[in-house]
C-alpha cells in the first residue's frame, strides 16, 4: 500500500543533489572555458608558427576538448542520479 499524498514530502537527498548539481554546473562552465583564452591566442592570429607551434596547438585543442568532455560527463552523471530519485518520499523517510 503506497502512502497517501499528504504522507509525502520532498526527498531531502534529491534536494541536496539539486543544490550540488547547481554548484557543479557553475564550476563546470568555468572549467570548460578555462583554456579558451589560451586557445584563442594561439589559433586567432599567428603568434607562433612552425611545426612545434602546430603540435602545441593540436595538443592544446585536444586538452580543451577533453576537459569539456569530462566536465560534461560529471554533470550528466549527477543528472542521471537525480532522475533516479523520486521527487517525493514518505514523510517518515524525509525526516531522517
Amino acid at each position: 500500500m503506497s502512502p497517501e499524498p499528504s504522507d509525502r514530502a520532498p526527498d531531502p537527498r534529491r534536494e541536496e543533489l539539486l543544490r550540488a548539481l547547481a554548484k557543479v554546473r557553475a564550476h563546470a562552465a568555468r572549467l570548460e572555458a578555462a583554456l579558451d583564452p589560451a586557445h584563442a591566442a594561439f589559433t586567432g592570429k599567428a603568434v607562433w608558427t612552425g611545426p612545434t607551434a602546430r603540435a602545441f596547438i593540436e595538443e592544446l585543442t585536444g586538452h580543451r576538448a577533453r576537459l569539456r568532455t569530462l566536465t560534461r560527463r560529471i554533470v550528466e552523471e549527477l543528472e542521471g542520479e537525480l532522475r533516479a530519485i523520486p521527487e517525493n518520499t514518505a514523510r517518515s523517510s524525509a525526516a531522517r
